[in-house]
């Protein structure tokens, strides 16, 4: 009888680990249905905000990760990933200072860093997935990649989307047109993260910001620039000229310009130089 019973018991608890083993994953941000054409779409936005931030009041449940723990985990295989691009370039790593140049409708992002002196292009990363289109982000819930010239206010080891590092916007600019424009919603939350699916943030794949995060641990977080424009005004002056875009634009975008041109070095087109003399960084040099 005891035999049996213990059978009984064993038997029961195969089942229970069983269940455990098959029970099926909470879906997925990035899973959709597909279409109706039978075509799958690849998604580009949710409908909720990509990661949250965390107020003083909140507690990380216990299985919270510390960054230093994140950087045991992902530290070593980031590390050589980046030394190749950082020692091609001619640049240390860690470096003193690096800038994070977010081209929109390329869906490129570009990582330049700098011991002393100029700034030098260290490696170019894909832009998984931002949603929104070309202008700043106004409020809440417009789902924009807001552009302008921003920092990074704190690193999440603990992101619903792998890792991510928090933009400071709102920044004294948006802060200053907002009140001039009597908006007060601005929004806020806005992230450089993994995954590949974006509400105002820039969605890098879970490999890249895995690079990103390690590199600004090491390089702290007071010494990161990060750049978000509409379009490379390297290629072309950035347009103000659509209905929708706030009467300021042309200062945000003159703004923005001029610090790409500042840290990249870089030279606009003869052929630009012409077509816009009125633009202080096309005319032409005598």
């Amino acid at each position: 009888m005891l035999t049996a019973t213990r059978i009984l018991t064993w038997f029961i608890i195969a089942i229970w680990l069983t269940g455990c083993a098959i029970e099926p994953e909470a879906p997925t941000a990035s899973a959709t249905p597909a279409p109706s054409s039978g075509k799958k779409k690849e998604r580009r936005y949710l409908r909720f905000p990509m990661d949250t931030a965390i107020s003083p009041q909140y507690k990380f449940p216990k299985s919270a990760r510390s960054i230093d723990q994140a950087l045991y985990t992902f530290a070593p295989a980031a590390i050589d990933q980046l030394k190749p691009y950082f020692k091609k370039a001619g640049v240390s790593y860690p470096p003193q200072e690096i800038v994070l140049i977010a081209i929109k409708d390329e869906k490129k992002m570009e990582l330049w860093a700098r011991d002393f002196g100029s700034f030098k292009l260290i490696r170019p990363y894909s832009i998984k997935a931002a949603s929104g289109m070309r202008g700043p982000k106004l409020k809440q819930g417009d789902r924009q990649v807001p552009e302008g010239i921003y920092h990074i206010s704190r690193l999440n080891p603990n992101s619903n989307y792998h890792l991510s590092m928090k933009v400071d916007y709102p920044n004294d600019f948006d802060r200053e047109h907002a009140q001039v424009d009597g908006r007060s919603d601005l929004g806020g939350d806005i992230f450089i993260h993994g995954k590949s699916v974006s509400a105002g943030c820039l969605a890098m794949g879970d490999a890249a910001i895995e690079e990103l995060f390690v590199l600004a641990a090491h390089v702290g977080t007071d010494n990161i620039k990060v750049v978000i424009a509409p379009s490379d005004p390297r290629l072309r002056p950035l347009d103000t000229t659509h209905h929708s875009l706030p009467y300021w634009t042309g200062e945000l975008y003159d703004q923005v310009t001029r610090e790409i041109f500042t840290i990249t070095q870089a030279k606009p087109p003869v052929k630009l130089a012409h077509s816009h003399p009125s633009h202080p960084i096309y005319r032409p040099v005598n």
